[in-house]
């Protein structure tokens, strides 16, 4: 059910710990919003990319029953340990046990006012998130707040109204807000990655949300289908599919789940990424008699060839600014990362470390490209900057790591992982650590990510 929404604005600020709303603006949507006035200027956001970073130390109690009936599913739990695992889930926070505090939850509040900082302080937390809530029948309200610990200040806030079943909905908001606060971003909660499912000789699309819920097959074509990939809206997907026997690029409708064979020359027809004004799409054919990379312009469908080289020349991707573009050549001898311009001039060697690299992928900002390398007999992933420099390694798994996508805010690589004779879809932050599966689907292989861009999906 998509949360139905009151949208209000309130500008605060904190006097004496007591927070005072100064104005009031009624929307669209289901949330109330409070800015602290320290946020509105000036705000110093920390740094999580930085090697330096160590985890933000959060506390999170069960919520308040604010209302007049009783708790009988305990909602005052579901909340606290809904939005503990969200926040774990990031990699940047490290959550305090619940059986450390030392605030009487009963006598407690939810504001800054009715709230001892010291009892928080004191078992090392820096953030506080408290909440509360009531029932009306099926309708529910829920209060969050973000407090600093160490200023005893108001952060962020929001007020959500929707239904028992949507609690997940408010908990993934407020978790995005109090990245916002903390970072400056409001992380990637509200993206989806899709990839391919392989059970024995059959692949279909399946689309999941970044928290691993919600798995959803998009396809289901009865034939081998590969290399999913977003369109800039995140309303169409492009795969390759053999379902009328040649591997032919299709683009499917999410929505609708209407398909639309793009291309379907003899041979190859391998799907690539969007450009990045969502103008053209890059794809490897061989209907030449070699694998070479070509653009296609979708609206006149007219084909360019970018690569003319008698080595093969596959799995191309854009820069964010559409500029440039990396791809895979065995024109060295082995396969290689190599970069040229978009209309296919000025080609020069990425990657010299290893005799085997494949599968980059350009990260939002520009400034690293992801690949999978073999090493000691196993694919890894490894990152580079555009210039050749910065090399480096960041899965040490025994069993391979393979295909590589960054999320849109380039703070996390999804991938495929080898292990115990199955492959399954892993996650980890963009410097190598936090590395957790994102499902564990019996019977099926998951293989080639590929992560949507940002947008609401709720």
């Amino acid at each position: 059910m998509i949360l139905q929404m009151r949208y209000e604005t309130l500008n605060l600020k904190l006097e004496t710990n007591v927070v005072k709303i100064m104005r009031k603006i009624t929307f669209f949507l289901v949330l109330l919003v409070f800015c602290c006035s320290s946020l509105a200027f000036g705000k110093v956001y920390i740094d999580i990319d930085s090697p330096a970073f160590q985890k933000f130390t959060a506390a999170i109690p069960d919520f308040k029953n604010i209302g007049s009936n009783k708790d009988t599913e305990n909602l005052s739990v579901r909340f606290s340990d809904s939005l503990t695992e969200m926040l774990k889930i990031t990699g940047f926070f490290r959550m305090i046990d619940k059986n450390a505090f030392l605030e009487d939850q009963s006598k407690a509040g939810i504001t800054a006012g009715s709230i001892d900082f010291h009892d928080w302080s004191s078992i090392g937390a820096e953030f506080l998130v408290k909440g509360g809530f009531q029932c009306n029948g099926k309708d529910l309200t829920a209060e969050f707040r973000l407090f600093d610990v160490v200023e005893g200040n108001l952060l962020t806030a929001r007020k959500y109204w929707g239904t028992r079943e949507e609690i997940k909905v408010m908990v993934l908001k407020f978790t995005s807000e109090i990245l916002l606060a903390l970072t400056g971003e409001r992380g990637v909660f509200e993206t989806k990655i899709a990839f391919i499912g392989k059970k024995g000789k059959m692949s279909d699309i399946y689309v999941i949300d970044f928290d691993g819920s919600r798995l959803v097959r998009v396809t289901r074509n009865r034939s081998i289908t590969l290399l999913p990939h977003w369109s800039q809206d995140g309303k169409k997907l492009s795969f390759t599919s053999y379902m009328r026997g040649n591997p032919d690029l299709y683009f499917i409708d999410i929505s609708k789940r209407k398909i639309k064979r793009i291309s379907n020359f003899k041979g190859l027809n391998l799907s690539g990424p969007w450009s990045p004004d969502g103008s053209k799409i890059l794809l490897t054919l061989s209907k030449d008699g070699n694998e070479e990379i070509y653009v296609m312009d979708l609206k006149e469908r007219k084909l360019r060839r970018l690569t003319y080289d008698p080595a093969i020349d596959v799995s191309p991707t854009w820069s964010p600014d559409g500029k440039k573009i990396a791809f895979v050549s065995s024109r060295s001898g082995s396969p290689q990362v190599f970069i040229m311009n978009s209309d296919g001039s000025n080609v020069r060697r990425l990657t010299y470390e290893g005799r085997y690299n494949t599968s980059p992928c350009w990260s939002p900002d520009g400034k690293r490209i992801a690949y999978e390398g073999m090493t000691n007999g196993h694919f890894q992933i490894f990152s580079i900057d555009e210039g050749g420099g910065n090399f480096l390694q960041l899965t040490f798994e025994k069993g391979g790591c393979e295909y590589p996508s960054w999320s849109p805010d380039g703070r996390y690589l999804a991938f495929s992982l080898r292990k115990n004779g199955k492959i399954r879809i892993c996650i980890i932050n963009s410097n190598g650590l936090n590395l957790r599966t994102l499902h564990e689907e019996t019977g099926m292989d998951a293989i080639c990510p590929s992560w949507s861009p940002r947008f609401n999906f709720y």
